[in-house]
């Protein structure tokens, strides 16, 4: 039975690495296409997130198979492996609370955004969200870690000599990740980006009811954008959730199934397929992109759909409204 469950988590892990990686290249592809970044940096920290997520099925789904006690390395060439699936959790975790943040200048301060978010400042806050996201998740490669099983083991000499099996559990100690990685690493930058987000909706259902046609018009506009990416992290707590309290149940000596483990651990590694899904069907410039795509490389026609540069005229046509009104 366990074997049989170890293959159905493989094959599984497989299909979500390839929609991971298929997925998201597109969404980079498509965001590159469409020229986001340059007309609003708020793309530049999806693409950031996209990044993250192609990287978990190129690289993450990978290690995840490897580090389930599948094969022997050193004990610490296995921290590096683990350690480097907690940084692309928090890579992600920092792309959402920045995407948040741009999403709450756009409506807190409509009128200074575009001279305050450029382009530049906003690929230089996407490199700090990943610095950071390592530094937090080295923690583990300064100490942090599981005693070596042969360690103790040492007047054995054919123990101690042999390397250990790689296993997330056996390196990475659960106090880290329940005490440490989920409150402070987790928890606390989405509880920040969740205020974030109330603020957001406060503020364009508060502004659609007191301006004007022109400024309703740009209102509307940020909602429609909000939607989407306040869902993307609703779906991020929801796949990530199950698998830390796993390690809660973990650290509290409880007996979890390995099939429930399995499945928390498939959750948290299938939302990176998911969030492609809800930008093809939540997002209409990606959703313009994907079709841009499809006509040129698929059908082979050369024909585009038109620009949206008016849609962007108009969009500063309702700042400087805004700013003459005042």
């Amino acid at each position: 039975m366990a074997d049989w469950a170890e293959l159905v988590y493989t094959v599984l892990e497989v299909l979500i690495a390839v929609a991971c990686c298929l997925g998201n290249l597109l969404v980079i592809w498509a965001v590159w296409t469409c020229g986001a970044t340059r007309r609003q940096p708020t793309f530049c920290f999806v693409v950031s997130l996209a990044v993250a997520d192609f990287l978990v099925g190129a690289v993450g789904v990978p290690m995840a198979v490897l580090v389930d006690g599948r094969f022997r390395i050193s004990f610490y060439s296995c921290v590096v492996l683990c350690s480097l699936l907690i940084v692309l959790t928090q890579a992600s975790v920092h792309s959402l609370l920045a995407i948040a943040l741009d999403l709450f200048l756009h409506v807190h301060i409509p009128l200074r955004y575009q001279t305050l978010v450029t382009r530049q400042r906003s690929w230089w806050v996407v490199v700090v969200c990943w610095i950071t996201a390592y530094l937090l998740s080295s923690t583990p490669l300064l100490g942090w870690t599981q005693q070596p099983a042969n360690s103790s083991n040492s007047s054995n000499s054919s123990n101690s000599s042999a390397e250990p099996i790689c296993e997330f559990v056996n390196v990475i100690p659960m106090p880290y990740m329940v005490y440490f990685n989920f409150p402070c690493c987790i928890l606390f930058p989405l509880l920040c980006t969740s205020a974030l987000y109330t603020y957001i909706f406060h503020r364009i259902r508060k502004q659609l009811y007191i301006q004007d046609a022109m400024s309703r018009g740009y209102y509307r506009k940020e909602r429609h954008l909000a939607k989407p990416l306040l869902l993307v992290q609703v779906l991020f707590v929801v796949c990530w959730l199950p698998i830390h309290l796993i390690n809660v149940a973990l650290l509290v000596k409880a007996k979890v199934p390995q099939g429930v483990v399995y499945v928390g651990i498939l959750l948290s590694h299938a939302n990176s397929a998911v969030n492609p899904v809800v930008y093809s069907f939540k997002m209409p410039r990606i959703q313009k992109a994907y079709r841009q795509i499809w006509r040129r490389y698929v059908l082979g026609s050369g024909k585009q759909e038109p620009s949206s540069s008016t849609l962007d005229n108009t969009y500063s046509r309702m700042l400087s409204s805004q700013d003459t009104n005042l």
